[in-house]
């Protein structure tokens, strides 16, 4: 019998609402409750909660050993692949980071995308808000792209994008997206395609 997705986006909702829900534990339990809605995407219901122990290892890690990494550093989790972007204020937090990225179990990649905070980083913080928002409204909008399947990073201008893509079409209607976007400095694709261009 196939597991219903609605008790779950209640129960993320919940965790949410809750105090402690942005602790270890809440974000662990929302990251679990999220496995419904990964479980529609390419990757599949397994992968999902594969990832989102991953995520949850993650949070752990980083808010018990450092919280200012742990505000400092953001991470995407796709088939045990862990991007991390973000400014970090020293070359030793980089390190560090990417050394708490490989420990939780299932890990079989860091992709290390960290910058050392320089003067402009608060500045362009709330720019790249705003491009990341813009890029996830135009692929959710978009019935030829499976929105699911991505995550989205943008750090100083640059966009990092990691998941599943279907098609090579599907990625390219993507970094079309991605060109349009004002402010854009750039673009990395981390992304796997299910069916590459023949």
């Amino acid at each position: 019998m196939p597991v219903s997705r609605l008790p779950l986006a209640g129960l993320a909702l919940l965790c949410c609402l809750l105090p402690g829900a942005c602790s270890p534990t809440g974000a662990a339990v929302g990251a679990a409750a999220t496995g419904g809605l990964a479980a529609s995407s390419e990757k599949g219901f397994a992968a999902a909660v594969d990832d989102a122990a991953i995520r949850a290892g993650l949070n752990d890690r980083f808010f018990k050993k450092n919280l200012e990494l742990f505000a400092d550093v953001n991470f995407a989790v796709e088939e045990g692949r862990v991007l991390l972007t973000g400014d970090v204020p020293t070359p030793a937090d980089e390190v560090e980071a990417v050394r708490l990225a490989w420990q939780p179990e299932g890990v079989k990649e860091v992709i290390d995308e960290l910058r050392v905070r320089d003067d402009s980083s608060l500045i362009d913080a709330a720019r790249d808000r705003w491009i990341a928002t813009e890029l996830k409204a135009d692929l959710v909008f978009d019935r030829e792209v499976s929105a699911v399947n991505y995550s989205i990073e943008v750090v100083n201008g640059v966009v990092y994008l990691l998941g599943v893509a279907r098609t090579q079409q599907e990625l390219d209607t993507i970094e079309r997206y991605v060109k349009q976007i004002a402010y854009v400095q750039g673009f990395v694709s981390y992304v796997h395609v299910l069916e590459p261009a023949k």
